[in-house]
Formats: structure tokens, C-alpha cells, sequence
């Protein structure tokens, strides 16, 4: 099956208030074969997402009517795995953290190249069209159970949700145990970019799933950090 006929059941709602770039992104999704809708707000965009059910969200982080961070988070609570990708013309680490907190599960700082964006997302949907998640499929690390069919991880009692990549990125650390795994790797597998385009997506996901995994995500001791290559995981 073709990436364009796959496409053509996949549903995209872009929250963005620039016209001019609405219009752009528009253009190269429908002639992925995409469906597209659109909102220029977020309370627009929200109301949009219940009506229609989206499988993808792009999400502009400075919205007219509402911050975009709250936006992800209202999104999260009623559409706990739809994948959200973030839009932000802020560079700040600080502000890409928060975004991916807040229950993004990619950003994309402006200006952009809308084939990098448009590869993200045909990646994603390649793996989620794999469908090789099962019902009773589990990864124990440590004192975490991850289980990936219902993208929760618990520990000490207390379950966390995981977004689509946070998943994917366990997925395939786990596939990988003991061994180091590039971050060049793991951004062409999971996030389907060349490894050149940047790493700091892989590092902040790392950060974000120690904050779960951990007893001390100070002092991580089953996400390892190899220096000047990526990560391995130690069960």
C-alpha cells in the first residue's frame, strides 16, 4: 500500500493563526492525500478535535485566545494518545521542555522545512499502521511496567501516560537492551528525520521518561547516557 493511500483515512487539524502558513501546510498534506482542518484558535481547535476526531494535531504554540501549552493540555485530558506535534517560533530549551510536558510528542521550531514536518508525520503513521503492539505485550524496567497497548507506565503505585513516542522510544531501547543506541538512529526509527537534522527531541524525551523510570533521575541506572553517542538501556 502506498503512503498516499494510507494517507488518504488520516485526518490532520492544524491549530495555527497565520493564514499564510495554514494555507502552505495545507497544500503539501492534501497532496499527501491527507484530509486537513484548520482552526486560527484554540478553543476552535479544541471543539474541532471533538467533533471530528483528528488522528494528528498540529499545534501553534502563541495562539490569539489561549496559550498553546494549556491548549495540549486540554487536549490530553479528553484525547489521552491522539499525537500532537507543537509549532513554536521559540528556540528556548526551556520552552520546547514544557511543550513536550504539557503532552506534545514532537515540536517544530519556525521557520521549518514543511518536507522535514511532512516526513514526521508519514513516519508516524507508518508505525502506527504497523500495528504490532498486542494486548498482553510488556516491558518491566526496574521497578517500571510500561504497558505499551495502553501507553501507561507504573511504578510505586502510580500510572503515567505516555504519548506515542515516548513509547516507541522504550520500544526500541527495549529491542536494544545492553547495547548503545545512537541518537542518529533512534531519531530515523522513531521520529523516521535524518540524523543530521538535530537530537535534542531524543534527549528531551530521555529526560522526560527518566522523570518516570528513575528512582533519581539525577542519577539515571537503567536510561545511561554513552557519551558522544546516545543511550543504552540497562533492565
Amino acid at each position: 500500500m502506498s503512503v498516499g493511500a494510507a494517507a488518504a483515512r488520516r485526518r490532520i487539524l492544524i491549530i495555527e493563526d497565520e493564514p499564510d502558513l495554514v494555507r502552505g501546510l495545507r497544500a503539501a498534506l492534501e497532496f499527501e492525500g491527507f484530509e486537513v482542518l484548520s482552526a486560527g484558535q484554540g478553543r476552535e481547535g479544541v471543539r474541532l478535535l471533538r467533533e471530528r476526531g483528528p488522528d494528528l494535531v498540529l499545534l501553534d504554540l502563541m495562539l490569539p485566545d489561549a496559550n498553546g501549552f494549556a491548549v495540549c493540555e486540554e487536549i490530553r485530558s479528553t484525547h489521552p494518545l491522539v499525537p500532537v506535534i507543537m509549532l513554536t517560533a521559540r528556540s528556548q530549551e526551556t520552552d520546547k521542555i514544557r511543550g513536550l510536558d504539557a503532552g506534545a510528542d514532537d515540536y517544530v521550531t519556525k521557520p521549518f522545512s514543511v518536507g522535514e514536518l511532512v516526513a514526521r508525520i508519514n513516519a508516524m503513521f507508518r508505525r502506527l499502521h504497523r500495528g504490532t503492539t498486542t494486548a498482553n505485550e510488556r516491558i518491566e524496567i526496574g521497578g517500571a511496567v510500561v504497558d505499551p497497548h495502553k501507553h501507561e507506565l507504573t511504578r510505586k503505585g502510580k500510572t503515567h501516560q505516555l504519548s506515542f513516542y515516548e513509547v516507541e522510544l522504550l520500544r526500541l531501547l527495549w529491542e536494544r537492551a545492553g547495547q548503545p543506541v545512537t541518537r542518529e538512529e533512534i531519531l530515523e526509527k522513531i521520529w523516521g528525520v535524518p540524523g543530521h537534522a538535530g537530537t535534542r527531541s531524543v534527549d528531551n524525551f530521555v529526560v522526560k521518561l527518566r522523570k518516570k523510570i528513575e528512582e533519581d533521575a539525577a542519577k539515571p541506572r537503567h536510561i545511561v547516557t554513552i557519551y558522544g553517542t546516545g543511550y543504552k538501556l540497562v533492565v
